[in-house]
Formats: C-alpha cells, sequence, structure tokens
C-alpha cells in the first residue's frame, strides 16, 4: 500500500469536486495536497478526464519537482504548485482552474474590486491580480516562473498568503490555497462567484463605489478576527 494513501484520497476528491461544482471544463484544472511531514504533494496527472480519474492515479511529487510516486505525468502545472508549497509553509492545498468569470478578470489584468459584504467575508482587500509575466520568464522555466509571478505580487502588493488565499494570474487564470486542499476547492468557488457578482456590479454601474472601510473591516472581523462569532464554537 502506498505511504501516501491520505493525500491521495484527498487529491482525489478535491479535484472532483472541481467539475461537480462547474469550475472546470474538460481537464482544465487542477488540485493537489501537501503532506508537509513527508515533504511530498498529491496532483492529479495532466490530461486525465475526470471520470476517469482514481486515487491510486495522483501523483506524488516533492518540493523540487521530483516524482516521488506514480506511473503518470503530473499536471502541466506541478511546478508552480511545489514553487508554492516550498515558499508558503501554512499551505496545506492549491486549486488551479480556468473558471470562466474570475479567468475572465485575469484577462483584464485588473484586481477585482471589493464591492460588497460577501466579498469582505472572505478576505478584506481586492482580490489581486498578478502583473504580466515578463518576457524572460516566460521563455525560461514557465510553471515554475508562474509561482514566483504570484510570490512577487503578494510581496509587491504587502499581502500573505493566510489572508488572502487567493490570485487571478494575468491573463491566465485563477489560483486558491488553503489550510486543507477542500479549503482551498471551497476559495476557488468562492472566488468565481465573487468575480461574477463583480462583474454584474460593474456592468450595471460602471463607477461603482467600493465597499466602505468599516464594513469591510466588520464583515472580515467576524469571520477571521480574534473574536469572530461567525458559525459554531
Amino acid at each position: 500500500m502506498s505511504n501516501y494513501k491520505t493525500i491521495k484520497e484527498e487529491a482525489y476528491e478535491a479535484n472532483m469536486q472541481l467539475p461537480a461544482l462547474g469550475l472546470v471544463l474538460f481537464t482544465f484544472g487542477n488540485a493537489s495536497a501537501v503532506d508537509r511531514a513527508k515533504g511530498v504533494f498529491a496532483i492529479k496527472p495532466s490530461g486525465v478526464a475526470y471520470e476517469k480519474l482514481s486515487p491510486k492515479d495522483m501523483v506524488i511529487v516533492d518540493f523540487d519537482n521530483n516524482i516521488v510516486e506514480g506511473s503518470l505525468r503530473p499536471s502541466s502545472d506541478t511546478k508552480t504548485h511545489a514553487v508554492l508549497y516550498k515558499h508558503w509553509e501554512s499551505i496545506g492545498g492549491i486549486v488551479h482552474t480556468h473558471s470562466t468569470h474570475a479567468t475572465a478578470w485575469a484577462q483584464t489584468q485588473l484586481d477585482i474590486p471589493i464591492l460588497g459584504t460577501t466579498h469582505a467575508d472572505h478576505l478584506a482587500t481586492d482580490i489581486p491580480c498578478a502583473p504580466v509575466m515578463s518576457d524572460e520568464m516566460i521563455q525560461g522555466d514557465y510553471e515554475y516562473e508562474t509561482g514566483f509571478q504570484i510570490i512577487n505580487a503578494f510581496q509587491d502588493k504587502g499581502l500573505t498568503p493566510e489572508e488572502v488565499p487567493m490570485v487571478l494570474v494575468a491573463n491566465h487564470a485563477p489560483f486558491t490555497w488553503g489550510a486543507t486542499v477542500a479549503k482551498a476547492v471551497y476559495h476557488s468557488a468562492v472566488l468565481e462567484e465573487i468575480a461574477k457578482m463583480a462583474w454584474i456590479s460593474t456592468t450595471i454601474r460602471p463607477d461603482v463605489p467600493k465597499l466602505k472601510e468599516a464594513l469591510q473591516q466588520k464583515h472580515y472581523e467576524r469571520k477571521h478576527g480574534k473574536n469572530a462569532y461567525y458559525g459554531q464554537s
């Protein structure tokens, strides 16, 4: 039996949630789950239809992108996952999709502005869009550099992956993460819905104002602050 049965099952379940939630078409997406103690993660194999997947198909990769276990080629985005796991030690799972509305925002090269309390319930800032990748990075190790495109954007904007569990990659698509891969899937679905709401809002009113600061903080803190009171204890 594999030593990585748990993360393979977690990664499989997360990947299966993506088409179920309408976040991927065909094989446009991937999810991975990490085992920090072993220094590896399980990720979807490249180009395999979701209905043909099973937990045993998940590929085990280390943070330097070496295949540890598995006979299939891992996702083409594996190097991006590896970079994020290696540099952001708090995250336990990553999801990448090309969901319609979030990807449309990524194609505009714009942040998603914080317009309402649905957005503020999850993060108290705009959803960042990492700038367009430089020609040098594109011509280098592209998927590896995508990881640094994200990390550099967070450093430049003074953001942390704990407080902002999602990003748009300019002209590409979204990545999300969380303490677990299940939480990363949740953030992917939330991001798609926020992107859809923001698109509708800016269409109805192009000069729509941002959510006032007091409401931003109130809604974020009631779910994530030290005195949070949303949900059950």
